[in-house]
């Protein structure tokens, strides 16, 4: 056998010893005019332009107090909502959801209700929104014990709670209100506090995450550390009082770095250099031979045959350095010399460094769906298909082991592949569909708009086409965005402009 043939069989044995047994954690809708019902919706539960428009001018009275339009629009919202099940039920695919994000100018009366009529016109059933993200969390100001602060800071709107309106006027239309979060990202306010200093994540060359992706935004926490734990549990604990009908976990990985930093090939890379996360890898040693190796191995980068010699003169009473997921080949110690034992430790300690990482990923997940779990709230997780690949001798840099995320979650791969069609989009659920266990829920996340194309990516209509085409068996799909399909509407939500 090969030496590369050799190292493929034992990582691929590495890998299911350390994960599997060690580490494994704790329509049809009303006529509402002339025109004949059937023509009322296009074969994706579009409302016709018409019927849309005159639920919009109903709106549009009622805000302005007339009862009787006011009595006219709660009719035709309630219709909408019936027609628009009807019609989700005999039409491929029965989930087709829409992210999106509030903001605080969306306080403005009427507003919640103009931004979920226009979802339902588009035939979705379900809507993802957004409530933590970029170090800002969707509670009022007056009712947030969160350790960041609320996404409305407006004077006079402080007891404004924009997700219990969100979730009250969507499923008033028929829609399933899911709350979109990110998980170990936690934004660049968590970075102004000195009191969470050591939740922060960093790599090997003194860098947080902060240095690392462009925006400046994004701050990655230690998914070890037991602060972080305790505050995304708190977070999530008061957006769950909210009674959503689902919970998303976004941004479950490390972070995404550019160029030739994208892959992950020395301990430095990795985000180990952390209080916490090394606490937990150094408890992983079943000896001390173990333990010095993999204090050595995080200090220098790797381990030298007089590192090994060194530890089999202090601590003679031991064999081989263990730790978990490591059975060295029987009687190594005493036939094989330092040298010869060098690189296949060295590669040990590697895999061992990457696996600790993703596993801090595993667990956090575990964590942070808990309270949802203890509710009977659908959880999913939201990935990217690519995030977990191995590159070479490499890691993709995000180490997201997706493909070990428990099956009783919702899976939401972000097939955002971007070629001018959609057969990479295609690939890219693929993949997923080919490493998943039956019973997975797999809802694959489309990026675009329908009738055009837009970013170089086909319209909705040709991904959905392909994606029937390619997986009929799958049961929903999610759009992102509604900032993609009404731009200029997303546009003056945020600067509070009225049209």
């Amino acid at each position: 056998m090969s030496n590369h043939s050799l190292n493929v069989a034992r990582s691929r044995l590495f890998w299911q010893r350390l994960f599997a047994v060690v580490f494994t954690s704790s329509s049809l809708l009303p006529n509402l005019g002339s025109e004949p019902a059937r023509a009322q919706v296009t074969q994706y539960c579009h409302l016709s332009a018409a019927a849309a428009q005159e639920k919009e001018t109903l709106r549009l009275s009622a805000l302005k107090g007339k009862q009787d339009a006011q009595t006219r629009y709660q009719n035709l919202v309630k219709k909408q909502a019936q027609e628009l099940q009807k019609c989700r039920t005999r039409t491929w695919p029965q989930i087709q959801a829409l992210w999106l994000r509030l903001y605080p100018c969306d306080v403005q009366p009427g507003t919640i209700d103009q931004i979920m009529d226009r979802i339902v016109n588009r035939g979705y059933n379900q809507v993802y929104i957004e409530v933590f993200y970029d170090g800002q969390v969707l509670l009022p100001a007056t009712a947030n014990p969160t350790a960041w602060p609320s996404v409305i800071r407006t004077p006079g709107a402080e007891n404004a709670d924009l997700l219990a309106t969100a979730i009250q006027k969507g499923r008033q239309r028929g829609l399933k209100v899911y709350a979109w979060m990110f998980t170990t990202n936690f934004g660049y306010t968590y970075a102004q506090r000195r009191d969470r200093e050591d939740a922060i994540a960093r790599n090997g060359k003194g860098q947080t995450s902060l240095y690392v992706v462009d925006n400046g935004s994004q701050l990655f926490i230690d998914p070890y550390n037991p602060q972080a734990k305790r505050d995304y549990y708190q977070l999530v604990q008061e957006v769950l009082r909210r009674r959503p009908d689902g919970l998303l976990l976004d941004y479950v990985r490390y972070p995404r770095q550019a160029g030739s930093d994208s892959i992950a090939t020395k301990v430095s890379d990795l985000w180990l250099f952390s209080p916490a996360i090394q606490e937990a890898l150094f408890k992983r040693a079943q000896n001390y031979k173990g333990l010095d190796l993999i204090r050595r191995f995080l200090r220098k980068g790797y381990v030298t045959a007089g590192d090994i010699a060194e530890l089999d003169k202090l601590y003679p009473q031991e064999g081989e350095p263990l730790w978990q997921g490591r059975i060295p080949p029987p009687g190594q110690k005493s036939i094989l010399p330092a040298t010869d034992r060098q690189p296949l430790l060295q590669w040990e300690l590697w895999q061992l460094a990457v696996a600790h990482a993703m596993q801090g990923i595993l667990d956090f997940v575990t964590i942070a769906s808990y309270p949802a779990k203890q509710q009977n709230i659908p959880t999913g997780v939201v990935f990217f298909p690519d995030g977990n690949q191995t590159v070479g001798q490499g890691y993709d840099s995000r180490l997201q082991p997706w493909d070990r995320f428990p099956t009783t979650l919702q899976w939401h791969p972000m097939a955002y592949g971007n070629c001018g069609n959609a057969s990479c989009i295609v690939a890219q659920v693929q993949r997923v569909l080919s490493m998943t266990k039956p019973g997975t829920q797999v809802i694959p996340a489309l990026a675009g708009k329908w009738g055009g194309s837009i970013s170089n990516r086909p319209s909705l209509e040709a991904q959905m086409q392909a994606l029937r085409q390619y997986a009929p068996q799958l049961k929903g799909v999610s759009h992102f965005a509604y900032s993609w399909q009404y731009p200029q509407n997303d546009n003056d939500r945020k600067f509070c402009r009225s049209r």
